[in-house]
């Protein structure tokens, strides 16, 4: 779970963390690490679904478009 606004708490699905298989979420993140997140949208209990591996974590670059654009300049 990531807090995020003030109060506000929202999961990043294991399958968000990064590009690559995370078998152990704690072999990626610790607890308390501060981490860039994009808001996907809202699932159909009205929760947040957030991922980390869309967001450049350095600069915070949203690197959603910019896949699919390298995609189809290939």
């Amino acid at each position: 779970f990531v807090n995020f606004f003030g109060a506000k708490d929202g999961l990043v699905h294991v399958s968000q963390i990064s590009n690559e298989r995370v078998a152990k979420v704690s072999d990626v993140l610790t607890e308390g690490q501060t981490v860039k997140v994009k808001l996907l949208g809202f699932d159909d209990r009205g929760k947040t679904r957030l991922s980390m591996k869309v967001v450049d974590q350095e600069t915070g670059e949203d690197l959603s478009g910019k896949a699919s654009a390298e995609t189809e300049e290939a």
